[in-house]
């Protein structure tokens, strides 16, 4: 069967190794150089899945293919070929729900999402957007090194291009710290604008009533307060909830911090650098039953298709 972990593991490292020589080809070869980047991401992820059991990345609608992986293919003549697997939407959902926390958040639909939209782009229509280059590659690595450590595999995954791994990580990082100062700023000008001209006593009438009526709306099922870092009102850390089944508690993993005060939107690449950081998961401390009870999904808020996948042996 090919629907093993090792198998996916080496055709990974295989896709990222042509990546990243694609990418020090230069621009005329950065459209190849996305795509096998989001296809070497997409069959590692597959590759945990698959560890667990490889039932867990196959169509859950194919009966064929769900008997392929169980490894009664032959009771219906499935061939390895014509087996529906997941796309890289679903892959990646369903290991960010088995490993809350440790792979960055994938972002809400009719967001962009460098590393489906470039992958995709490249595969469908020939084109990139080629400011997004750098912007894919760090998405992969920042997904790939957590699952490295999953799988029980060495940092050699990367050979012969650690060097460029660790300097696109590097610039990443400095180049978000001056996207956060300037967000800082900008949210206290906004604060001081609004509301520098009210004494002490009124400011604080004027936020009482602002917070209260001002909140995250349909996500505040998924937040918790925290005090903004720029004006030292109250905020809102919002995300995905998850339950802690060692506490039997309903835990958040953040994705998104505002403060309707001041306008400061923080990203989840962005909390960890944070004066005070926080990127953590929060102990919500509600009960599961009563969260649970109340919840009810937006359905604006379902996730949408990647791609088509008619099976894994097509992308080896």
């Amino acid at each position: 069967m090919h629907l093993d972990a090792e198998h996916l593991v080496l055709s990974s490292r295989k896709w990222m190794d042509a990546a990243f020589t694609a990418f020090a080809d230069g621009p005329s070869s950065e459209g190849m150089a996305v795509h096998h980047a989001g296809v070497a991401t997409e069959h590692l992820l597959k590759a945990f899945l698959a560890r667990i059991h490889p039932s867990l990345i196959v169509e859950g609608k194919d009966f064929n293919s769900l008997l392929y992986a169980a490894g009664q293919g032959g009771l219906v003549q499935v061939r390895g070929s014509r087996v529906k697997t997941i796309q890289l939407g679903e892959a990646y959902e369903r290991v960010t729900r088995i490993l809350p926390g440790k792979i960055p958040p994938r972002p809400q639909s009719r967001e962009p999402w460098p590393l489906a939209d470039a992958r995709n782009g490249v595969a469908h229509a020939g084109y990139h957007d080629r400011g997004e280059v750098i912007a894919v590659f760090v998405s992969c690595i920042k997904v790939i090194d957590p699952l490295l450590v999953e799988l029980g595999i060495s940092a050699g995954y990367w050979h012969p291009h650690e060097a460029m791994h660790d300097k696109l990580l590097q610039e990443e990082g400095e180049a978000a710290r001056v996207r956060l100062e300037q967000k800082l700023a900008r949210a206290r000008r906004v604060f001081l604008e609004r509301y520098g001209h009210f004494n002490e006593r009124d400011r604080k009438l004027v936020l009482t009533t602002v917070i209260r009526t001002v909140g995250p709306g349909h996500l505040d099922t998924f937040s918790a307060h925290e005090v903004c870092q720029a004006c030292s009102s109250q905020g809102y850390l919002m995300g995905r909830s998850f339950v802690d089944r060692e506490k039997w508690t309903v835990m958040l993993t953040p994705q998104i911090f505002r403060c309707f005060v001041c306008e400061l939107r923080v990203e989840s690449g962005e909390l960890a650098l944070l004066p005070e950081p926080l990127g953590g998961d929060v102990d919500l401390e509600i009960e599961v039953e009563d969260y649970y009870g109340e919840f009810e999904p937006d359905p604006d808020f379902e996730e949408e298709d990647d791609e088509p996948d008619e099976g894994v042996d097509a992308r080896l």
